[in-house]
């Protein structure tokens, strides 16, 4: 019998990679719709967590006597939580990133825009600043992202963009080198869930430039 020692939890109240079952189990225990699949090896894992959810990943159903969860339901989250997206023309190109709030659709930030940049630093970027923001301000509220790479990222602490540093990026890479140190030195006790596309449609933070 093949014996796991990572697990994946694409959805769950926190979706990412967890190293033992322990801590796989806390994010799926009662967690209505919870998804999630265990790997024998870490690269198996991450390579699983970034393609998104598989059909044989195993779902579990919370019982009856459970509240719901936050993001469990089929329904789209309208409860006052923040989402946050990127924006990018171009792969790479200028780059831009916002938060606004789930419920109203108000803005809360909007980054100026970098160059030389991608989607994906933008949408890990984006979870720093409101992470960051929340701290400061003592905000507990949940938040949104629809990225499976942003979400990774922030769990290990590092933007692992293959993008290369040169002088028309160096602006944007000194973000992240100062949003890496960020999450080295900090904690947060926000909720980071991710926004199901499929089921919810776009994310309430999405910039309309598809």
């Amino acid at each position: 019998m093949t014996k796991y020692k990572h697990y994946v939890v694409w959805r769950g109240r926190n979706v990412g990679i967890f190293d033992s079952w322990q801590s796989c189990k806390e994010q799926i225990d009662k967690f209505e719709g919870a998804v999630y699949k265990g790997y024998a090896t870490r690269a198996e894992a991450v390579e699983a967590f970034e393609a998104g959810i598989p059909t044989f990943a195993k779902h579990r159903q919370a019982k009856p006597a459970t509240s719901p969860i936050v993001g469990a339901s089929a329904n789209r989250p309208s409860y006052r939580a923040i989402a946050v997206d990127a924006a990018c023309s171009g792969n790479p190109g200028n780059m831009e990133y916002r938060g606004v709030w789930v419920d109203s659709g108000q803005e809360i930030f909007r980054s100026k825009i970098y160059r030389e940049a991608t989607n994906n630093i933008g949408e890990f970027l984006a979870l720093v600043h409101v992470l960051a923001l929340s701290k400061r301000l003592g905000w507990t509220y949940d938040i949104f992202s629809d990225s499976y790479n942003a979400i990774l990222w922030l769990r290990g602490g590092k933007c692992k963009t293959r993008l290369v540093e040169k002088a028309a990026n160096a602006e944007v890479f000194d973000l992240i080198r100062r949003a890496e140190t960020w999450l080295a030195q900090n904690s947060f006790s926000n909720k980071v869930i991710k926004w199901e596309t499929s089921r919810w449609g776009e994310i309430p933070a999405d910039f309309g430039r598809k």
